[in-house]
């Protein structure tokens, strides 16, 4: 029997969400169509103290709405129904935020404008929710297996904290990551819907959603069922700054990481799942070079990290088995390392040099906003990458590269020299919500 199409569903239903020996399982469905069911495994987890009974339940609601967005996007149906609980009005306005801006990229890319059309149905007042779980001083920290939650392990290991590593998935990349820091971990699984697949296969609407938002409602709810006071993510102030502007509306790569998210989000666990539960980035008042400066005092992890997108499920030995050295993540992971790194040493982690490569500078173009827009990539901002190219064309190693020189040639010329200067980016600023006895450790990363 041939499915029916999601496009043309009146209604996106958020039909229930259950929990049952450390299995959490959230249905879906289109209209009364078949119900998408997902699962999340929380691997050897303990019995619910009684006392954090009320929040786990609060958590998992949270969580049922966010990951709806994985499937809501296959459709986008003009009516939401919440089945599964009774939204509050603040939920209800904060789901809309999330959905409308996180969903960005999606829109753009499908020619879709969601504006209007995203309304979670907040049929009660808010209630702010001041109680106190007495949850355990521990800190869960996502690793990714790129650089930026390795520098946040730094500073928590740094600080005395008392921290697990903790990852979504089965990527054997992350695995060696986290085991390589150390730290006690926790492996998460997430299995999607197959019928999603299914709608994919049928031409449903498909694109990029807000995976860090789902995250980190998986987490809240790990926080609370094994007993975590803190969950510190490793995102930049950078995160916070759109990719382009399409029909009046930023769209931005990185929303669900940004500020905005991270503010509203943290307060929708405070006042809905417990007030001692922090929810926080770690790295959130620096730029990617100061993540990069920070990253490159520490060999730890030459050999075991990657943020190249291409390659993230391939575990190996050898750097081209880590970075593709093609894509935009490989490309600016190299240039924002560059100034911190003596050359020999980046050239082994890569395996090669992509700054004396002509035939990238396309994708180089893009990072610095030159004749294209920013990538739809967790990537610095344009300035930071102009501001590196400048840093390395003052330097001898550096200058001769194929890019750096066409840099100094062509590029910069053309180009704004304002804010070029290294320094500068690397002071920490900007808003966070980072707790006090942290904030020294980052703070005087700037160093």
């Amino acid at each position: 029997m041939a499915l029916a199409d999601p496009r043309a569903a009146g209604a996106f239903r958020f039909v229930r969400r259950d929990y049952a020996d450390g299995v959490a399982a959230l249905a879906y469905a289109f209209d009364d169509g078949p119900e998408l069911v997902e699962r999340i495994v929380f691997p050897d987890a303990p019995a619910l103290p009684p006392e954090r009974a009320a929040a786990f339940e609060a958590a998992l609601d949270l969580l049922h709405w966010i990951a709806g967005v994985s499937y809501y996007k296959a459709g986008v149906p003009g009516r939401i129904e919440v089945e599964s609980a009774t939204l509050d009005a603040s939920s209800a306005a904060f789901l809309d935020a999330l959905y409308l801006h996180g969903l960005g990229e999606f829109a753009y890319h499908n020619k879709l404008d969601l504006r209007g059309r995203i309304r979670f149905p907040g049929r009660r007042e808010s209630e702010e929710r001041t109680a106190s779980l007495r949850l355990p001083p521990r800190t869960l920290v996502p690793i990714g297996g790129g650089k930026d939650s390795l520098v946040s392990v730094e500073i928590l290991k740094a600080a005395g904290a008392d921290a697990t590593a903790v990852w979504v998935g089965n990527s054997p990349l992350i695995a060696a990551c986290a085991e390589r820091t150390g730290l006690p971990t926790l492996n998460i699984r997430r299995e999607l819907s197959p019928l999603l697949f299914d709608y994919n296969k049928a031409g449903a609407y498909n694109g990029h959603i807000p995976v860090t938002a789902i995250n980190s409602a998986i987490l809240v709810a790990a926080a609370v069922l094994y007993g975590y006071d803190a969950i510190a993510f490793s995102n930049e102030r950078s995160a916070s700054s759109a990719t382009l502007e399409y029909d009046g509306q930023p769209v931005n790569h990185q929303w669900s990481k940004g500020w905005e998210f991270e503010r509203s989000f943290g307060e929708r666990v405070h006042a809905c799942v417990a007030a001692d539960l922090h929810y926080y980035s770690l790295l959130r008042p620096l730029s990617e070079l100061a993540v990069a400066e920070r990253f490159a005092r520490n060999t730890r992890y030459d050999e075991s990290f990657s943020s190249c997108n291409r390659n993230f499920r391939i575990l190996g030995a050898k750097p081209a088995e880590r970075w593709c050295g093609q894509c935009p993540k490989c490309h600016f992971v190299f240039l924002a390392l560059a100034p911190f790194m003596p050359k020999p040493r980046l050239l082994a982690i890569f395996g090669r040099n992509l700054l004396d490569d002509a035939a990238l500078a396309p994708g180089f173009d893009a990072l610095i906003e030159y004749r294209d827009h920013k990538p739809f990539e967790c990537v610095g901002e344009g300035v930071e990458s102009r501001a590196a190219f400048a840093a390395l064309a003052a330097r001898a190693e550096w200058r001769e590269d194929a890019l750096v020189a066409r840099f100094v040639d062509e590029v910069a010329p053309q180009l704004d020299a304002h804010g070029l200067a290294l320094d500068d980016l690397l002071a920490p600023s900007g808003e966070h919500r980072i707790p006090v006895p942290l904030q020294p450790f980052v703070f005087d990363a700037h160093r």
